[in-house]
């Protein structure tokens, strides 16, 4: 575990360091999507968030840290880097089940995971977080982010959504959510799915959904390639992009705590 004592910065190598620290950074978008296990073609959607993002020029790395998702490799002890898969020239991908805690300081804040995962893949300048609602709320607690709701046509993948939001409007007093649904994209029901999600969490949270957006995992991944990014969601996604998060100082961890022993790889389903 990492000390919430302990400097919030890396401490710079030289002053040339520190004048690349201060001049050379770019701003990099993180976009926390709530992991939903009712969602059944929930890594269909993350692998067409990842293209959507990168059809618009961005260099993405997924971190799939959900509790379901593949274990971090053992070398994530090591060097982090060493971990991350090339999927495409403009996405990479991180199998990190289970990682956040290894970043959980003593204040219950694991917001280092993002810290390490930049520095181990400076060239991405979008992160997409996967994780369960309890992971994301320690590591976004101190973030002005937007978190990314995961649904479908099935009712308890719309309550395990609204339990996610609850439980990041509680801890992290984030009240605007968008909502990505796994259905197909002219479903009748699907205008009725999000106005339900909607007023609960006006009337209950004091929330908003503001963007959302359907992906449907019965399209061809080749022929997805190839359409434009549909309009919604490349509105989600501007918005998401357009988030202002400067503001905030992340803590960093101290040198990397023992990752917990990973069992047989799965084999990553973007592959």
């Amino acid at each position: 575990m990492s000390d919430f004592y302990s400097s919030s910065r890396p401490m710079p190598l030289d002053q040339a360091d520190g004048l690349r620290r201060l001049f050379g950074g770019r701003r990099r978008a993180v976009v926390p999507l709530v992991a939903n296990p009712h969602v059944a073609f929930g890594a269909v959607v993350l692998d067409r968030l990842a293209a959507a993002l990168a059809a618009q020029g961005r260099h993405v790395l997924v971190v799939d840290a959900a509790t379901n998702s593949p274990p971090p490799a053992e070398l994530a002890a090591v060097d982090l880097g060493l971990c991350i898969e090339t999927l495409s020239p403009q996405v990479a991908y991180l199998a990190a089940g289970g990682l956040a805690t290894a970043y959980i300081d003593t204040r219950g804040s694991a917001a280092g995971l993002v810290d390490a995962v930049q520095r181990a893949h400076p060239q991405a300048d979008v992160i997409v977080v996967h994780a369960d609602a309890v992971d994301l709320a320690r590591i976004f607690k101190r973030r002005a982010v937007r978190p990314l709701l995961l649904g479908a046509d099935h009712p308890e993948s719309i309550k395990h959504a609204y339990a996610g939001a609850k439980l990041l409007a509680t801890r992290c007093e984030l009240l605007t959510f968008d909502l990505l649904l796994a259905m197909p994209e002219r479903s009748p029901r699907a205008a009725a799915i999000v106005q339900s999600l909607a007023s609960c969490a006006e009337n209950f949270l004091g929330a908003v959904v503001v963007h959302h957006a359907l992906v449907d995992p019965a399209v061809d991944p080749a022929q997805a390639a190839e359409l434009p990014v549909p309009a919604e969601l490349a509105r989600l996604l501007a918005a998401q992009l357009a988030l202002d998060d400067s503001g905030f100082t992340p803590f960093s961890p101290a040198p990397q705590a023992p990752i917990p022993a990973a069992g047989p790889r799965r084999a990553v389903a973007h592959r």
